[in-house]
């Protein structure tokens, strides 16, 4: 079992502060894992077993209690008031009224609370309104790269797993699969794991028309990770194809789809005027082996569109704010922001050996006329400076800690 040491570190510098930490991320990315992960630190530590409370709430023993009354008291009866008790529970959004029972837990001085969603409707409206300024957000993503390579003892070369990668993703039990030498059950995993979010995340908590032109709209965003999409676009090519349907319900789909964690939606950066544009965004897939299980031979998405959503994932792991830049009639793939708001930009591209295909890619980092720092990631091995723009090879980039 690899420790999820990025999200562990941040558990332990919150524990035992005023606050709420609330675990978010799609299914199956580990987040009762780093549960477990904390609660064997805390034991470690000297914390005691009856000072832990956990709860996966959606297993079926605990489904008599799912009344948030009946559930505070069961919590209530197992704990010491004489001593700190840490409070775990998964899956919490499951609760009718839930937020009155975290309300309560919380404003208690000896409960330390940690709670998971796998949606975001649960951290949107009346929670965040109770709960504003009292809990923080931790996101919690499938493997990176680092971390899916550590699975492997023995391998050809980083590129070869990287192809892995591309085409399974990262989801932990997927990994296990790989390991284990089950290569042909990922698809049908990855498949059991969709349809999963779809009837427990999305179908039942929102009003969906149609569960068949939400998978077709669901597929298409899939199929074209790394290009700029919008309702309009979606709407036209669906109709074209004989199912009708309107940019609104469309628009609709989207936002369920990244509520739901399987998409994140990226906005433009106007690097000339500083601004955010409303218009023409990306959506870059939480994990990509969903492509290759849901559309199979009939995924059109490439191999550089597929990198270019790893290299996605990885900044937003790295970066507080990650956007793809607009400079005049130029596209720069991303734009981030640290969290000193320092500004960086990176192009990315599967190989620059060709002249024309280094010219292409360099010339829109080269028109930004500022000094912030500006990165050309491909697969090459060679490493370069251009111009003060640096070269580097993504997998060194991939593990390289930032």
């Amino acid at each position: 079992m690899i420790k999820r040491e990025q999200y562990l570190s941040r558990l332990r510098n919150l524990r035992d502060t005023n606050l709420i930490k609330v675990i978010t991320g799609v299914r199956r990315a580990g987040k009762s894992t780093l549960f477990k992960q904390f609660q064997k630190e805390l034991l470690a530590s000297g914390v005691s077993a009856k000072q832990i409370v956990y709860l996966n709430l959606e297993e079926i023993e605990n489904r008599s209690i799912l009344d948030v009354h009946l559930l505070n008291d069961y919590i209530m009866k197992l704990l010491d008031k004489r001593k700190k008790n840490y409070i775990f529970l998964d899956e919490i959004q499951i609760v009718p009224d839930f937020e009155r029972l975290v309300d309560s837990l919380f404003v208690k001085n000896y409960i330390d609370l940690y709670i998971t969603g796998s949606n975001a409707y649960f951290l949107s409206s009346e929670l965040a309104t109770l709960l504003t300024g009292r809990y923080l957000d931790i996101y919690v993503s499938p493997f990176s790269f680092t971390e899916f390579l550590s699975y492997y003892k023995n391998y050809f070369s980083k590129n070869e797993v990287l192809d892995d990668y591309l085409h399974y993703g990262g989801l932990p039990e997927v990994s296990n699969l790989l390991h284990g030498g089950q290569q042909r059950e990922v698809s049908y995993y990855l498949r059991s794991v969709f349809h999963s979010i779809l009837e427990k995340d999305v179908m039942n908590r929102k009003k969906i028309q149609s569960k068949t032109d939400f998978e077709n709209v669901t597929k298409f965003l899939f199929d074209s990770v790394g290009s700029i999409v919008s309702p309009n676009r979606i709407a036209g090519y669906m109709t074209s194809t004989g199912n009708k349907i309107d940019n609104e319900t469309v628009k609709n789909y989207l936002s369920v789809l990244c509520d739901a964690f399987l998409f994140h939606k990226v906005q433009r950066y106007d690097i000339k005027g500083k601004k955010l544009l409303q218009t023409l965004n990306k959506y870059y897939a939480t994990d990509i082996g969903f492509i290759a299980a849901l559309l199979g031979k009939e995924a059109k998405a490439d191999k550089g569109h597929l990198l270019e959503n790893v290299v996605y994932l990885e900044l937003s792991r790295r970066y507080k704010e990650v956007y793809i830049g607009k400079d005049a009639e130029m596209e720069i793939d991303f734009v981030v922001k640290d969290a000193d708001n320092v500004v960086s930009y990176f192009q990315v591209s599967l190989t620059v050996r060709e002249p024309n295909t280094l010219e292409r890619e360099l010339r829109p980092l080269l028109a930004i006329r500022d000094h912030n720092p500006k990165t050309l990631l491909t697969l090459d091995p060679d490493e370069p400076m251009h111009n003060g723009i640096r070269q580097v090879n993504v997998i060194n980039w991939l593990l390289n800690k930032p």
